[in-house]
C-alpha cells in the first residue's frame, strides 16, 4: 500500500523479517517505539503466529534499548484495534511506551 506510513522506508531502529521497530514521532513518553508488522493488515489480530513471535521479539530488544538510554521505571505494551480503540493508523502495530515515575 503505497499510502500507508507503515509501509514506506521508515528509519529503523531494530528489523527482523517480519516486523521492524522505530521510535515514534509523536511520543507519549521519551523513548516510545513502535514495532510494526511489515505485512500491510490492520491490527494485530489478523497477525499470523510467525508475525506476532517476530513482533514479540523485537519488543524485548526494542525494550532493552529504552531501558539502557532511557532507564523508565515500567512499560505499557499496547495494541489499539480500530478506530474505536484509538488506532490512528491502519497497519498492525504494538506501542512500546516506557513510564516513569
Amino acid at each position: 500500500m503505497t499510502d500507508c506510513v507503515f509501509c514506506k522506508n521508515l528509519p529503523k531502529v531494530l528489523e527482523n523479517d517480519l516486523a521492524y521497530a522505530l521510535y515514534d514521532i509523536k511520543p507519549i513518553t521519551r523513548g516510545h517505539m513502535l514495532v510494526v508488522l511489515k505485512r500491510h493488515h490492520a491490527t494485530v489480530f489478523e497477525s499470523t503466529p510467525a508475525e506476532l513471535n517476530a513482533a514479540f521479539d523485537l519488543l524485548a530488544k526494542a525494550k532493552a534499548i529504552v531501558q539502557k538510554e532511557h532507564g523508565p521505571d515500567g512499560y505499557n505494551v499496547t495494541a489499539n484495534c480500530g478506530p474505536a480503540a484509538g488506532q490512528v493508523v491502519m497497519h498492525a502495530h504494538f506501542h512500546l511506551i516506557p513510564r516513569y515515575k
